[in-house]
């Protein structure tokens, strides 16, 4: 439960060492009719390891079938996969993503993945969180390191986690809010006298610089009470699942143009040993809920869609051939999704070759062909304007990927 006091202290009160340089008057500039929205950038994370090739089937290889013979969906037809561009078909469950990629808001990327190799959806979490992939437990995470790149002064709500705690994509030095939900945020507390006693402080201060300052930090937490965040309409319905409350909740501090740049929200239950099922079942019900939520979200930005780039991930991908319990194992690559305005959709990016075993990591997996921070600095750094070098992800030097037009 976020209560003021929390709040201050977790955004706030954290740029009093950097001079109150970090809180501008954004919501006398929201007010303007001249203000331009932010760019955002939403991260995504599937927990539970993905199966790329149930989501994005490649279509007309013969060794699929023969390694799935109970999980393989028709190349058409009822329950069958919609196809995409002509060698890969989208899960039927996926559907509602089906028209963004035929209006080219849509990418995807297939056969990405860690380059290291671990199946433990523990550490694959960790090292695709923190970007770092030879060290586990790096003090912080990619997004963390995105946002004091941005270069910048940032409103209070500049990076902003839609969950019960803060993820490790946001464990850092640079100051984040992890958030529940806004229906439990509480920004009032009448009987809370050191409470009453910092807002008094603040609004007597005699350095206009403080005043103002500390004045904004109050309204900012206002903006996110659970009274606001109940009136909110929005212009979509989304499903009534966690997902989906996230991202209204995204959408709704998104539209309310509070400085919103970086968005984390999460998906669970993808890890899918037994019972995986084809057009029904345990993946076609994640599914259903990533394609439906994701959806309502992109119809509720409206306008704002042009500033707005949302990009999922995962930690690893499954095995190719079926298991004895109608499942997939731990595996190594899987497919990504980035929808936005700007994006250069409607392709499919990556490269799949043939499911002969020759071709399969340790004669079991998809081989992962892109490393996921090309992609994650391509987005990044297109979208942010934020540099892709060793500053966001340390110890590496590859080329970041452009799926973006701008």
């Amino acid at each position: 439960m976020w209560t003021r006091r929390a709040f201050l202290k977790g955004s706030s009160l954290a740029v009093l060492a950097l001079g109150w340089g970090g809180l501008p008057a954004f919501l006398a500039r929201a007010a303007s009719a001249q203000t331009r929205p932010k760019k955002t950038l939403v991260a995504l994370f599937q927990r539970g390891a993905m199966d790329g090739l149930m989501a994005v089937q490649p279509l007309g290889d013969s060794q699929l079938a023969t390694l799935r013979p109970q999980l393989l969906l028709p190349n058409s037809g009822e329950g069958g996969v919609l196809e995409l561009d002509g060698r890969y078909g989208l899960h039927p469950a996926l559907g509602s993503l089906g028209h963004h990629f035929r209006e080219k808001q849509l990418a995807v990327v297939h056969g990405i993945g860690s380059p290291n190799t671990s199946r433990s959806h523990f550490d694959a979490q960790d090292y695709m969180e923190s970007g770092i992939v030879d060290r586990k437990g790096a003090a912080s995470g990619w997004l963390n390191r995105a946002s004091g790149l941005l270069g910048h002064e940032a409103t209070p709500f500049q990076c902003v986690a839609l969950t019960e705690a803060t993820p490790k994509s946001l464990y850092g030095d640079n100051p984040t809010l992890a958030i529940s939900s806004l229906d439990d945020f509480k920004v009032k507390s009448s009987s809370d006298a050191t409470e009453d006693n910092l807002e008094k402080l603040y609004r007597n201060a005699t350095q206009q610089t403080l005043k103002r300052r500390g004045s904004e930090a109050f309204e900012a937490a206002d903006v996110l009470s659970a009274k606001r965040y109940r009136a909110y309409k929005p212009t979509a319905e989304y499903p009534n699942t966690p997902l989906g409350r996230s991202l209204r909740q995204i959408a709704f501090l998104i539209k309310s143009d509070v400085g919103l740049e970086i968005a984390f929200a999460e998906s669970n239950g993808w890890d899918t040993h037994r019972g995986q099922g084809r057009a029904q079942g345990a993946f076609a019900r994640r599914a259903a809920d990533l394609a439906g939520s994701i959806d309502a979200f992109w119809t509720d930005l409206g306008s704002y869609q042009d500033s707005v780039v949302l990009m999922t991930m995962t930690e690893f991908g499954r095995t190719v051939a079926e298991n004895g319990s109608g499942g997939t194992d731990h595996g190594r690559g899987s497919c990504m999704f980035v929808l936005g305005g700007e994006v250069n959709g409607g392709q499919v990016y990556g490269k799949v070759d043939s499911l002969d075993r020759d071709n399969l990591e340790d004669g079991r997996d998809l081989p992962v062909t892109t490393d996921f921070r090309q992609l994650f600095a391509g987005v990044a750094g297109q979208h942010l304007r934020v540099p892709t070098g060793s500053e966001l992800f340390p110890h590496w030097s590859g080329e970041p990927m452009r799926l973006l037009r701008s």
